[in-house]
């Protein structure tokens, strides 16, 4: 057989060139994410604000006046900030720190294996690859990726061992946790929550899960781990490592995410901004890096139905005198937005309407 041509470079996982030290203390030009003067931010760019904490056991099981004012502080949460920590949630702790595990695996195996995953289709349900797209990006960022499509069908790579039972139950769990957020967050908005199943699918939603890689940097001053983006779909849940490197922009100023041991950060997506005629807000966030210690972080994206077209509620639209969005079929939006898929907000920004 012919031996295949070695990869450029360029096509190389983050890990694998920082484990040879192909990096060694700099790195290329066209890693260096923030060299725009726009993106030289100083102190004062930077705020020192709480995210908002939402005690799931209260949300599930708690006396109608703790419920009811758990669900005030949600949207609260969602309208003024577009992310909030989920903490007290029934994911169990063994399930989080196995999901982690198994993701390692899977990073620490040979390129030759990883690479079985590595496809030009962006839409493939299997997806390995580093920095956005290994074939589109001329600024390259500090990450490796996996990404599957676990729901309505479940994808997984198959190997490392054990990968896939781990992933069949983390998926259906933060499924769940997610179905019950979003039915509180159209409680929230005044909305019947048994509306909700008619208005999205909520049982077909499409669930896609993305382990995230970010490998220490020789030059953590220059580069990002992913841009500044909003989520394409409803709601993101994210687990990590315990290494903090998530910013949220909050009222045009960058915050540093602490997060809470043994709790998930949850953020609005752009189909909730639609969906909510403009009420909740999918925010930009990015992802740092730093030189001493890799960072892993496992994001949950629970969509609509990939058949729903998804469109703000009469109720919303008569209440608000006004139409934000016009609607778009979910599926549609993610053949638009997968090509570019950290472009900002720009797929959301061309469905608004605009007054004549």
């Amino acid at each position: 057989m012919e031996a295949q041509a070695p990869l450029p470079l360029s096509n190389h996982a983050i890990k694998e060139l920082y484990e040879s030290q192909a990096f060694s203390s700099s790195i290329p030009s066209n890693y260096h994410a923030l060299r725009n003067p726009d993106e030289e931010l100083l102190p004062e760019d930077f705020s020192n604000e709480e995210i908002p904490i939402i005690d799931f056991s209260l949300l599930v099981g708690g006396m109608a006046m703790e419920r009811a004012e758990v669900i005030r502080h949600l949207s609260m949460a969602c309208r003024d900030w577009g992310f909030f920590m989920v903490v007290n949630h029934e994911i169990p702790k063994r399930l989080m720190g196995e999901m982690l595990d198994a993701f390692v695996k899977f990073f620490n195996q040979s390129e030759e294996e990883k690479n079985e995953y590595i496809h030009k289709n962006v839409l493939n349900p299997i997806k390995f690859g580093t920095s956005i797209n290994n074939y589109e990006d001329k600024i390259r960022y500090w990450r490796d990726f996996l990404k599957m499509v676990v729901n309505p069908e479940f994808h997984f790579p198959a190997k490392p061992f054990g990968f896939r039972n781990t992933l069949l139950e983390y998926a259906a769990c933060t499924r769940k946790m997610g179905k019950e957020l979003l039915k509180a967050i159209w409680e929230s908005l005044e909305l019947k929550t048994d509306d909700i199943e008619a208005a999205l699918d909520i049982k077909s939603c499409f669930q896609s899960i993305i382990g995230n890689f970010y490998p220490p940097c020789p030059q953590p001053e220059l580069a990002l781990g992913l841009p500044p983006h909003s989520d394409h779909g409803l709601l993101t849940i994210l687990l990590q490592n315990g290494i903090n490197g998530l910013q949220v922009k909050h009222n045009n100023k960058w915050l540093h995410i602490k997060q809470l041991p043994n709790s998930f950060l949850v953020n609005i997506g752009d189909q909730m901004e639609l969906v909510s005629n403009g009420r909740y807000k999918s925010v930009l966030h990015r992802a740092e890096v730093n030189g001493k210690s890799t960072r892993m972080s496992i994001a949950t994206i629970i969509g609509p139905s990939r058949e729903a077209i998804v469109a703000p509620p009469p109720q919303l639209v008569e209440h608000d005198h006004h139409l934000a969005f016009n609607g778009m079929r979910y599926k549609d939006f993610l053949e638009q937005h997968q090509p570019n898929p950290l472009k900002g907000k720009s797929i959301l920004d061309l469905l608004k309407v605009r007054d004549e």
